[in-house]
């Protein structure tokens, strides 16, 4: 789950030479002052009646799906990728980016949706705090978006846990399935983070407690179910995807599907709100549609497809966002999500601070103030091969410095200067502090580039590729490494997946975020070393293979002071900690 807030940074009656910044309120603060309009007139925006909606409150409300029935036959609108560097301490702002250019977009007389992911409770009370942009470039209600929203991160825990019990279930009542009680591959899943909960001994107690058995918790965000709701394009294609789902093997070596434990429908009665986008409004009432979870080191990390496709017949413009750098969530985003819905994007926007920069060239988040024109140059290399990366899938790019008030002339123009010299446009964003009016210069930007006609997306590899050849393929052109080394385990699950016909499954790279390697502590733009993939697992129904490089986990743990020490609600139900 990516960092969008300007970490460390206090904007207290600073004041530059173009006048932007001025005394800062927190996130929170700032989000509680909004002029929120209702809910049926953000959808009046966009041509959708009440009778299109499922109203939650004021504020909030779920689109029927029936509106895309309607709506078939019309044009789409542009579509606007938002990328980033590999994530840093110091913090990039892809969220904020997004939201702000939605609303610039707006304000250059552009109708425009910002599609975003939903953000997930363990991170937000973990090490976030939350995770719906930041300054004036937020989607609200904040608090709500970043606690129980509308449940539908709720209802896929309960549709993978209900899956877990069917399992067990079925262990208990005699195991008509001839289960291997060791090659279980389901586990429970909970929305938190938790440490405790990653290894555990299910079934202990009496006979009828259950079988005993080895089992584990993944957060609810890395389910295969929530792949699953992101990718889906109907109830149909849900259902048909949860049923090829595999959850286990028997002791003959043949997979076992949710189909083969007849809970497809069952699962699918849970999901059917949860299906629904999230219609909410920007900080200036600009129409957001929040659907779908984040976790991009295990899924694909990007907002439904339901929701982009949704906004793109509603809209001129739909800015969304892939998680994390564009090594992981871009590339994602390219080779899964717009391979499998169609999708053509028409520009990406790459999101850097000089602040993360400066830190990718080797200078501690104490001494980021400070102008260093050497380590900017060092750091700057990770900007290079992000853009590289962007382009290899044809798409054109618009780097978007997001700006802070430490950042010097000297600094931002080493940026300019190198971004031109690679052929690419930058821009500085001021949207943290500005709102839409400090994103029309990007706005303006990113139209002139997404309606030049330069876009020529296409997936980086071709589906006929083997398992490994994928998997090379990208540690090679999106990382920069020399090649892979997969272990006798990942080798073993490669055959297997090929004998059981799902070897020609798109690629889902799980490895750390913070580095172009598998291993977190290399920044920058690393050379001479290797990818190793320790394993490699089958999400059918989501439709790719998860093969995971380096220390990957499915439950993230607590920090040793979470953000939830500092989050609160006062006796007059105003939130603070929040951000």
């Amino acid at each position: 789950m990516d960092n969008q807030h300007q970490d460390g940074v206090t904007y207290s009656d600073l004041q530059d030479e173009g006048g932007y910044l001025r005394s800062m309120k927190t996130d929170v603060q700032i989000a509680q002052e909004a002029k929120m309009i209702h809910i049926k007139d953000v959808a009046a925006k966009v041509g959708l009646s009440e009778n299109d909606l499922e109203l939650y409150g004021n504020y909030k409300a779920k689109i029927h799906l029936d509106v895309m029935d309607r709506l078939a036959n019309k044009p789409d609108g542009k579509l606007i990728l938002v990328t980033a560097i590999n994530p840093t301490a110091a913090g990039e702002g892809k969220t904020t980016t997004n939201v702000g250019l939605s609303m610039g977009l707006n304000k250059i007389g552009k109708a425009t949706f910002t599609a975003l992911r939903e953000p997930s409770l363990g991170p937000c009370f973990g090490v976030k705090g939350g995770a719906a942009g930041g300054g004036y470039a937020q989607v609200v209600p904040m608090e709500d978006i970043n606690l129980h929203f509308t449940g539908d991160i709720h209802a896929v825990t309960t549709a993978n846990n209900l899956l877990a019990a069917l399992i067990d279930n079925h262990l208990h009542q005699g195991n008509a399935l001839n289960i291997d009680e060791k090659r279980i591959l389901w586990r429970r899943a909970i929305d938190m983070n938790d440490r405790a909960l990653r290894n555990t001994i299910i079934g202990i107690g009496n006979k009828g407690d259950g079988v005993v058995r080895q089992d584990g918790f993944d957060i609810s965000v890395a389910s295969e179910i929530m792949a699953i709701l992101c990718l889906a394009t109907s109830m149909k294609d849900l259902k048909d995807r949860l049923s090829r789902m595999i959850v286990a093997y028997t002791k003959d070596n043949k997979p076992v599907t949710a189909s083969q434990l007849e809970a497809t429908g069952s699962l699918a009665l849970l999901l059917k709100d949860a299906l629904m986008p999230n219609l909410v409004q920007t900080l200036e009432n600009t129409p957001a549609l929040i659907h779908g979870g984040p976790f991009a080191n295990i899924a694909h990390g990007c907002n439904s497809v339901v929701a982009t496709k949704m906004a793109l017949k509603l809209a001129d413009y739909v800015v969304t966002e892939a998680g994390f750098g564009a090594d992981l969530g871009a590339e994602k985003f390219f080779n899964i999500k717009c391979r499998q819905a169609g999708l053509k994007p028409a520009a990406a926007v790459i999101v850097a601070t000089v602040r993360a920069l400066k830190n990718h060239g080797g200078v501690k988040k104490a001494d980021l103030n400070h102008e260093n024109l050497e380590a900017l140059a060092k750091g700057f290399a990770n900007l290079e091969k992000q853009i590289e990366n962007v382009q290899k899938h044809g798409v054109p790019a618009v780097v978007a410095i997001n700006a802070f008030p430490a950042d010097t002339a000297a600094e931002l123009k080493f940026v300019e200067e190198h971004c031109r010299a690679l052929g690419v446009d930058v821009v500085l964003s001021e949207v943290w502090a500005r709102g839409g009016e400090g994103g029309t210069a990007l706005a303006k930007k990113v139209v002139e580039v997404a309606e030049s006609g330069k876009s020529a997306y296409a997936p980086l590899y071709d589906l006929s590729l083997s398992a490994v050849q994928k998997i090379e393929k990208i540690a090679r052109e999106i990382y920069g490494a020399d090649g892979v080394e997969f272990t006798s385990k990942a080798l073993k699950d490669i055959q297997k997946f090929e004998e059981d016909g799902v070897g020609h499954l798109p690629i889902c790279m799980a490895k750390t975020q913070y580095s172009l390697t598998d291993d977190p502590t290399k920044l920058g733009r690393p050379s001479g070393f290797k990818i190793t993939v320790r394993e490699v697992k089958a999400s059918v129904g989501a439709g790719f293979l998860v093969a995971l490089a380096g220390e990957i986990m499915r439950m993230p743990g607590l920090p040793k002071v979470p953000s939830a020490n500092h989050i609160d609600i006062l006796e007059s139900g105003e939130i603070v900690g929040l951000f």
